[in-house]
């Protein structure tokens, strides 16, 4: 039997994790965000 692949993309699970929302909930999170506009990513989170 092959073992299964790590990685099982789920859309709801990616959001909660590393969703906006989520970013903007932590005091890390934030600067995260802030880092990510920092440096002009055109995408600040998932």
């Amino acid at each position: 039997m092959a073992t299964k692949r790590t990685y099982q993309p789920k859309k709801k699970k990616r959001a909660t994790t590393h969703g906006f929302l989520a970013r903007a909930k932590t005091t890390s999170g934030k600067k995260i965000i802030q880092g990510r506009r920092r440096v002009g990513r055109a995408k600040l989170a998932a």
